[in-house]
């Protein structure tokens, strides 16, 4: 295999596209032929200057805006017996999301689910102005008494889950379940958790062309590349 003192500009190129289709390290060493710590040299780079793009890309949101928390992590660890449960209240790791409808994910890792952590951060990253919606739980409760007017609701304890059409939050529900699963594969992620959330930000609903043609740009800003 090339050592990574030979990597010429075509073989970045070919990382970086093996990186866009969503192949790992491993796939990628095989099919190039470029030894795995280069690749995952490369591959952490990626990674690191999408971070840097989503923090600072997306400072503020307004529009229709969609929220929801998720949490991450084993379902089992080493002493006790049986699944942990699942939700508020869980060992996990909380994950707050903000969805711009027709537009962008922002995701935040947070320590708890309360009224004045998500407050905060609603607060800093929603414009006044927006239209927000969520589900019934009381972390978004008095959203209305900061001045967010245009707060919609649904009962998910109820099994409410849509209502007139346009008051549902499916759009950052299918974001949790299109990054739980390209998760999987890297058995929860412990190591470097927040520049793996915020590549499935970047991915999320973008074809490989796409992605491609924005990683190269990206990579370029805020690495030498």
């Amino acid at each position: 295999m090339h050592d990574k003192r030979e990597i010429t500009k075509h073989n970045r190129d070919k990382i970086l596209k093996h990186f866009c289709i969503d192949l790992n390290a491993t796939q990628t060493a095989l099919l190039t032929e470029i030894n795995r710590n280069t690749i995952n040299k490369y591959y952490n780079n990626f990674r690191l200057a999408i971070y840097y793009h989503q923090v600072n890309e997306f400072k503020k949101f307004v529009g229709d805006i969609e929220l929801d928390e998720s949490y991450f992590g084993t379902s089992r660890i080493r002493g006790c017996k049986g699944k942990l449960k699942r939700g508020r209240g869980t060992q996990k790791q909380p994950v707050f999301g903000i969805f711009l409808r027709k537009g962008h994910v922002y995701t935040e890792i947070i320590p708890d689910c309360k009224k004045k952590t998500l407050q905060g951060i609603i607060r800093k990253k929603i414009d006044i102005e927006s239209v927000i919606y969520s589900d019934g739980w009381r972390g978004y409760n008095e959203l209305v008494d900061v001045g967010y007017n245009k707060h919609y609701r649904v009962n998910h304890s109820d099994n409410e889950f849509a209502r007139d059409g346009n008051i549902h939050i499916n759009g950052i529900e299918s974001f949790w379940s299109f990054t739980k699963r390209g998760l999987k594969k890297f058995n929860g992620v412990k190591v470097n958790f927040d520049l793996h959330l915020k590549e499935c930000e970047w991915r999320w609903q973008k074809d490989v062309s796409v992605l491609y043609s924005e990683l190269k740009q990206i990579y370029s800003k805020y690495l030498k590349y």
